[in-house]
């Protein structure tokens, strides 16, 4: 079962605690955004989720094949990128928020199994989650007042 993730600001400007089960970290802003770079920006933490279970999902299915697979490097960028209506040439090209993945291996692999490792990577699930709709259900959490 998936750990709850638990995200709370304090005194610090924009620096955000995260934990998740036993672990923490920081999220802030960079100090060119007001923040004081006391950690990843939501940006960098978003693309990091999606590099990581990338690399776990190649390596696990290397593992599955046997195949001698040594590492996996995933390099992300957050990207504006021009979106086209391809069924009207002459619509004008806005710009939409894209993820720009890169991926290598290690190891003694063939051609077709490094080309089968970026189509397995790209079907991860968060990479899977980040490209269909995902509903967000957003609600109100009311702290309990202690009684008198």
């Amino acid at each position: 079962m998936p750990r709850q993730v638990s995200v709370t600001s304090e005194s610090l400007r924009f620096v955000q605690n995260i934990s998740v089960g036993h672990h923490a970290l920081l999220a802030d802003e960079t100090s060119d955004h007001g923040g004081k770079d006391a950690g990843p920006d939501p940006y960098e933490l978003l693309l990091a989720a999606l590099g990581a279970c990338a690399g776990i999902t190649v390596q696990m299915y290397a593992d599955r094949k046997q195949w001698r697979l040594e590492g996996v490097h995933v390099v992300l960028t957050y990207a504006t990128i021009p979106a086209t209506d391809r069924g009207h040439p002459d619509t004008k090209v806005q710009m939409v928020d894209g993820v720009e993945m890169d991926i290598s291996s290690s190891g003694d692999l063939s051609e077709d199994q490094q080309r089968r490792l970026l189509e397995v990577a790209g079907k991860c699930p968060i990479h899977r989650l980040l490209s269909s709709p995902v509903p967000i259900h957003t609600g109100l959490l009311v702290a309990s007042i202690p009684s008198m």
